[in-house]
């Protein structure tokens, strides 16, 4: 069912390092974004990636999906605490497994790595961002143009190795010839909108030269992350599969160049993980204390009252401080 496929991998502007891993090996395809301190991105995006081109197998199906990622979850936490350079590594994860027999693709995600898909000249973005914006853009308490720009969208809410087990959000769609699926690291989409995206991918005819355009938009936009880019299209019956891998940096653009260049790193934004349940409470939190909220007025009366009586006393004890200065 692949006819075509293309990956470019590229470190960025401003990373010194490459912390996303790919596979591109049909009917399996992948994205891993690794995050911690040191190499330890490198080894959590690495481990994942190894699981899935290890067990691939024969089996298709969003169970297979999620067993894949579960067990990249074990080995990525396993490794995490066995080893203390590694300690609170992690990553992320999109994959996608093409079963031709069903003519279908099941989808796992933890994370805020993306899958799109152009189908009938629209494009749709499949998954849903694991992500503190994420969460306020479902909300309704952030609009989508303000999750661009906003300061914390670095702030996810799962990711493989943290915790012994993770949470799968697994679904399968319908395949049809001609859809084109994108997976990518959020070195791309921080950097450049869903317009940007299909306007590259729509009718494109070469998967190198839009994976590559793609990679050089991403760094003109300002190229603050790794990015990581896996195209793959179904064909049609009887077509041979063309793939292209190109896992190396992409020729930085010569205007307003900031790629790194002597000893000291320019200082990034790193990914952070807070749990979903924490998330949660803190928007509850925020309703709760809303201007607009019955719930929110009582709670800060009761936080004002102890803070009058605290102000009251304190002048209290300033005039009879006052006074007995004056008696002596």
């Amino acid at each position: 069912m692949v006819g075509r496929m293309a990956v470019v991998s590229d470190t960025g502007r401003r990373r010194r390092r490459n912390e996303d891993a790919f596979v591109c090996a049909p009917p399996l395809f992948a994205v891993a974004d690794g995050m911690g301190g040191a190499q330890a991105g490198e080894v959590a995006s690495g481990l994942a990636a190894a699981v899935l081109e290890e067990g691939a197998g024969d089996e298709r199906g969003e169970e297979r999906v999620a067993s894949l990622i579960q067990e990249a979850n074990r080995r990525v936490f396993q490794r995490s605490n066995e080893d203390a350079a590694t300690s609170g590594m992690g990553t992320t994860m999109t994959v996608a497994l093409v079963d031709s027999s069903s003519g279908t693709i099941a989808f796992g995600h933890v994370g805020d790595s993306r899958a799109y898909r152009v189908r009938d000249g629209q494009l749709e973005q499949l998954t849903d961002d694991h992500s503190l914006v994420g969460e306020l853009v479902r909300s309704g308490k952030l609009s989508p143009e303000e999750a661009e720009t906003h300061p914390q969208r670095s702030v996810i809410t799962r990711a493989l190795g943290t915790e012994p087990d993770v949470d799968v959000d697994t679904f399968t769609v319908e395949a049809r010839p001609d859809d084109l699926y994108l997976l990518c690291s959020d070195g791309l989409t921080d950097m450049i909108s869903a317009d940007e995206i299909f306007a590259v991918l729509d009718g494109s005819d070469d998967l190198e030269l839009a994976a590559r355009a793609l990679i050089e938009a991403a760094n003109e936009g300002g190229g603050e992350d790794n990015i990581t880019v896996v195209l793959f299209q179904i064909g049609h019956q009887g077509e041979v599969e063309q793939t292209a891998q190109i896992p190396v940096a992409v020729e930085p653009v010569e205007d307003d160049e900031d790629t790194l260049s002597g000893l000291d790193p320019v200082p990034v934004v790193d990914t952070a993980v807070i749990p979903a349940a924490v998330v949660e409470e803190h928007l509850q939190r925020v309703d709760a204390e809303s201007p607009d909220s019955e719930q929110g007025r009582p709670k800060r009366r009761r936080r004002i009252l102890p803070l009058l009586a605290l102000v009251l006393l304190i002048l209290l004890i300033a005039v009879l401080v006052e006074l007995a200065l004056w008696g002596l």
